[in-house]
């Protein structure tokens, strides 16, 4: 039903995901850690120098529900154009730095919430002292971001290859940088393509230090093979009550990576975001296109942000069974007539088929939602 996570967790505590305890910090007004929810990110993928590109693709991103948005910034023409983007940006900005501290000084002062660098990698003592100054000054975050695919010369060689210990210890010896300078408003990823190995650096990270946990599992594939790994690797994270905000990383459109990041949330009743469609793999007992008419609405009711349930089961097998723990509820039946639920309750027959389906469910589920909205401003 429409009944908050707290709700859920409350009638269902087989639900409840006991979420590690963390320090918190703040990009821009989004905090992460502590008790505030995980946040979904993504990452711009048009030159930052253009502004118009990159504002257009954020927009994108804010309307999928992206929480926090990472522009990349390589050159100097890139952090010119970020106070536009930031000023223009309606979620918090995140600078993604390596190597030049430079950059990383002037995505500050350009407005960025969060600098993605890691202090050892940026030169000399005086340039990190440099670095974490424009943070303090400019009330900026950082993220320390490790990568089995750039780790330090140094640790290979110790390790021989990727491996967990040896991104944890990249990590802390990140963070004992700016722990020496007096700064703890950061969080920390331990990212690699694999997901084994992504899931065992963060558990070690879990236990060797309370900060926040950024999750991703990086360069993970194109939108069915990413969405598989990220699903599982991030899955598995989280059900152990691990990891403050995530990214879905995807060869695919920025929105795409924002909807699977709150699909997963959505699965483990961590975030409730739109209208989550319950429905069948269809068989021979369906008696109407199940997987067209479920292509059909997530794309007409993709605009919906206010959380919502829907069945859509092909007969009365599971149907009503469906029905009675969604706000809506459509099961299949004989001739081209349906039985439509709500809040549980049979409610009405539908005689129809196709695109007539979908259209009588999706004003179904609009009403529904307008009667919440009321609630909310009544309340």
């Amino acid at each position: 039903m429409t009944a908050d996570n707290s709700d859920v967790q409350a009638l269902r505590p087989w639900r409840k995901i006991a979420r590690r305890k963390t320090r918190q910090v703040k990009v821009g007004n989004v905090f992460v850690g502590g008790d505030a929810p995980i946040s979904v990110q993504t990452m711009t993928n048009t030159l930052t120098s253009d502004a118009k590109a990159t504002i257009d693709q954020i927009r994108l991103a804010e309307e999928a529900g992206a929480d926090i948005v990472r522009c990349s910034c390589p050159d100097e023409e890139s952090t010119a154009a970020l106070k536009e983007i930031v000023r223009a940006a309606k979620v918090p900005v995140v600078a993604d730095i390596h190597f030049h501290y430079k950059r990383a000084i002037e995505a500050a002062e350009a407005g960025a919430a969060c600098l993605r660098i890691n202090p050892g990698n940026i030169g000399s003592d005086d340039r990190v002292r440099e670095v974490i100054k424009a943070a303090k000054d400019h009330d900026c975050s950082i993220r320390i971001g490790v990568n089995a695919g750039s780790l330090e010369q140094e640790l290979l060689e110790k390790y021989g290859e990727p491996c967990p210990d040896a991104m944890v210890e990249s990590a802390l010896r990140h963070a004992k940088i700016l722990e020496d300078n007096d700064f703890f408003n950061f969080k920390i990823s331990v990212k690699a393509s694999d997901v084994a190995l992504t899931v065992a650096a963060y558990r070690a990270l879990a236990k060797a230090c309370d900060y926040p946990l950024h999750l991703g599992i990086t360069e993970a594939g194109g939108l069915r093979t990413g969405t598989v790994k990220s699903s599982i690797g991030l899955g598995l994270l989280l059900a152990e009550g691990i990891g403050d905000t995530l990214r879905v990383s995807l060869s695919a459109e920025v929105d795409e990576e924002v909807r699977v990041g709150f699909e997963i949330l959505k699965a483990l009743g961590l975030r409730s975001r739109g209208v989550t469609i319950i429905s069948c793999p269809t068989c021979a007992r369906k008696n109407y296109d199940v997987i067209k008419t479920v292509e059909a609405l997530e794309k007409r009711l993709a605009h919906i942000t206010t959380p919502l349930s829907l069945s859509v089961i092909g007969c009365i097998v599971n149907g009503v069974g469906e029905a009675m723990h969604t706000d809506i509820g459509f099961t299949g039946g004989g001739k081209g007539t349906h039985q439509v639920y709500i809040a549980g309750v049979a409610d009405h027959r539908f005689h129809g088929d196709g695109e007539a389906i979908v259209e009588h469910l999706a004003q179904l589920v609009e009403k529904k939602v307008a009667e919440i909205e009321a609630g909310k401003s009544k309340a």
